[in-house]
């Protein structure tokens, strides 16, 4: 009689549990992380999914906006956290215009997220003719996708700033077409940024996908927070996120008294320090004579 595989008892969230999760109406839990450190914490924390931003532009590289993220460097994150993640399902975000130019390169770009970067989703933002057909085409090729309307960062110049999104009735409707047709292409969840909560109530009752809200109220399937505002690491933090720690406070603290200590010679104590015998230091000078003395110049002993 052959030995029964014990079953995992935190089996790996996919794309297919989240919708699982809405129809049970359990709340689900997104996260955002940019490195392999990170990542591990935040899926040993138990959140259901991971979304490798393109917000790491600002939160990581330093930069104003996400548009001066590249392919590359999502690669290279998101490659970084799924080296970490275990449990939660990991989430590309495909960054500014690379796939917004062209279908084909869209596909391929999709496609090297999972290959190389080892998400099992990807996100889009926008819902326009060809990212529909985008979504459609990914979806058919097996590869999960997630949408994104309301306040979508990589339109900012079009949008005029980081404003909410669907507050006229004509801007609503159109946000409601936009999370319906993300629905209908096959998207298997719809971020809905900074729009208002009334607005996210009604799209969560219309699609059949889980709606995640940033900024846009209680009534969404579930919500999605960057790692930085929410440990207190950034010096902006938006109305719609919350601080449940300051870490920025504890490595400045942490920082200062490290250099202190440096500069007063407390560090390295003695719990940080190895020793050798002193005969032994002294018959190493004489072989360093002996054997090296004549590469350099002068009498270093």
């Amino acid at each position: 009689m052959s030995a029964q595989v014990p079953s995992d008892p935190t089996p790996r969230v996919t794309a297919s549990a989240l919708g699982a999760m809405k129809a049970a109406a359990r709340p689900i839990v997104v996260l955002t992380a940019y490195d392999y450190h990170s990542a591990r914490l935040v899926d040993a924390a138990g959140v259901d999914a991971v979304l490798v931003g393109d917000s790491l532009g600002m939160t990581m590289l330093g930069h104003a906006s996400t548009l001066s993220v590249t392919v590359d460097d999502m690669l290279r994150a998101t490659a970084s956290v799924s080296r970490a993640v275990s449990h939660a399902l990991v989430i590309a975000d495909m960054p500014f215009m690379s796939y917004q130019a062209d279908y084909a390169e869209g596909m391929r770009n999709a496609g090297r997220m999972l290959a190389e970067g080892g998400a099992q989703a990807v996100k889009l933002e926008g819902a326009t003719f060809d990212t529909i057909a985008l979504v459609e085409g990914l979806v058919s090729a097996g590869v999960p996708v997630m949408g994104h309307v309301g306040l979508t960062p990589q339109s900012i110049n079009v949008l005029g700033g980081y404003a909410t999104q669907g507050k006229l009735a004509p801007a609503a409707a159109q946000v409601i077409a936009d999370a319906i047709a993300l629905d209908a292409a096959g998207a298997f969840a719809i971020v809905l940024e900074c729009v208002p909560a009334e607005l996210a109530a009604r799209i969560t009752a219309l699609v059949t996908v889980p709606t995640i809200g940033i900024g846009a109220g209680v009534g969404c399937d579930g919500q999605v927070q960057v790692f930085h505002d929410v440990l207190g690491l950034g010096q902006f933090v938006p109305r719609h996120a919350k601080r449940y720690a300051a870490l920025d406070v504890e490595i400045d603290r942490a920082v200062t008294t490290y250099a202190e200590e440096v500069r007063s010679k407390a560090f390295p104590a003695e719990e940080q320090s190895t020793h050798m015998d002193v005969d032994v230091l002294a018959e190493a000078e004489i072989l360093f004579a002996a054997e090296y003395a004549d590469e350099f110049d002068g009498d270093l002993l």
